[in-house]
């Protein structure tokens, strides 16, 4: 398939010579960004929640899809890796880029929900799912990538499974596998999240 590089976030390349530099594997793919920047462009005004900063490629996606009156959280557990992301992408007022661990940033959140909501890190994916989804609003798209699992990672498998067979058996939910890029599950809340 032909790869179409002139809609890439403009500071994507800055971004990916920093994950080469430091041998950070895990920035999102084109494909992945692309899809992103595509969901965060069908919610004008949106809130957008980034779980798993790293470097800020995901970020960059996002922020590259979103309006002027769309706003993205996105939340990293590294010091480090947030200062990059907040170097290349922090002076974009659209964006909070939050220094907190998932986990303990969802024990205190008490905002409103979500539009869109990129998990990218294991909460939010493989922990605490429930929780995250309660946060998605009606009509709201949820993205969860790196579900195929390196024959090097035998043990992962069981956690993508869980994922999977937890997300199917959730009501309210409209749910689609994308066999592509790191392997992808999308859904669209259908019905507000019960308790």
């Amino acid at each position: 398939m032909h790869t179409d590089t002139h809609q890439d976030p403009a500071m994507l390349r800055v971004i990916a010579a920093e994950a080469e530099r430091l041998g950070f594997p895990f920035s999102s793919d084109r494909p992945t960004g692309s899809l992103l920047a595509t969901l965060a462009a069908a919610k004008p005004g949106g809130r957008m929640l980034e779980l798993g900063t790293g470097l800020g490629a995901g970020a960059s996606w996002l922020l590259a899809g979103m309006d002027q009156d769309a706003r993205l959280t996105t939340v990293e557990a590294d010091a480090a890796h947030r200062e990059i992301a907040v170097r290349h992408l922090g002076d974009d007022p659209r964006a909070e880029f939050v220094h907190a661990d998932a986990a303990a940033w969802l024990d205190g959140y008490r905002g409103p929900g979500f539009s869109l909501i990129f998990a990218d890190c294991p909460v939010g994916k493989f922990e605490r799912l429930d929780e995250v989804l309660a946060l998605l609003e009606p009509g709201g798209l949820y993205v969860g990538d790196d579900l195929d699992v390196p024959a090097d990672e035998p043990g992962r498998q069981a956690m993508v499974d869980g994922f999977l067979a937890r997300m199917r058996s959730l009501p309210g939910l409209r749910i689609t596998l994308l066999d592509w890029s790191t392997g992808l599950l999308v859904a669209a809340r259908t019905t507000r999240a019960t308790a």
